[in-house]
């Protein structure tokens, strides 16, 4: 699959308001920011046209151009709020960005800032997923830990009483015996464009899944960052 003959855009949203971490997208692993370490990244693959930050902050706008990302729009205040979604904001970014550059985009990446261990192979993969099969869209998952798993999810009731989520969760005593399961680890969201206009849901039906099976994190909270660091580090 030839990535050169298509119209790709990257779309990175950093929302200025984050309550977890303030100004999170802004904070530093291995003296780079998060939104630069998405740069990097984007700086690695050619075949991307265009790359865009939807930000309500000006300091992350400039941030992001030192990285090579263009800002040519503030996200607009009904966007900013911690009710928006992320394919508002996704939608949003894709329909400014073929206005301002006068392109129609075939495929468009969704690059959230919160998983800075992402590599340039990862979003190449997922890409390479959605365009060469009868997909809609793309996502890159990691394996839940055993620990994690409905199996081995417990509830609580009005009366303290502890129970397993699962009523054969007490059949999974053993981590190797509970079936595989996956989540989102936010390193990359592809979607070919028609499909995002019309969704309202990142993932959309017919969301083909590309596994990273090493160590990644999303940052959310102070301690997810610190933990990042550690990571960096120790690798």
């Amino acid at each position: 699959m030839d990535l050169d003959s298509m119209n790709i855009l990257a779309v990175v949203p950093a929302r200025g308001g984050s309550k977890g971490i303030p100004k999170k997208n802004l904070c530093k692993i291995a003296g780079v920011s998060l939104i630069g370490h998405v740069g990097q990244v984007i700086g690695q693959l050619p075949w991307v046209d265009k790359a865009v930050i939807s930000t309500d902050d000006p300091n992350m706008a400039e941030e992001a151009t030192r990285y090579g990302i263009d800002a040519p729009f503030l996200r607009p205040e009904a966007l900013s709020s911690d009710s928006a979604t992320g394919v508002d904001t996704w939608k949003h970014a894709l329909v400014f960005a073929e206005k301002h550059y006068g392109i129609q985009f075939d495929i468009t990446l969704y690059l959230e800032p919160t998983s800075p261990f992402r590599q340039a192979v990862d979003i190449e993969r997922t890409v390479l997923e959605l365009a060469s099969r009868e997909h809609l869209a793309a996502a890159t998952v990691s394996r839940t830990p055993g620990s994690y798993t409905p199996h081995k999810t417990l509830t609580i009731d009005e009366k303290g009483d502890v129970a397993f989520y699962l009523k054969e969760g007490k059949k999974f005593s053993i981590r190797q015996e509970i079936p595989s399961y996956y989540h989102r680890n936010g390193i990359c969201y592809a979607m070919k464009r028609d499909a995002l206009l019309v969704c309202d849901c990142i993932l959309s039906e017919r969301c083909a899944a590309v596994i990273i099976d090493r160590d990644v994190v999303n940052i959310d909270e102070p301690v997810d960052l610190e933990f990042a660091r550690m990571l960096l580090e120790k690798n």
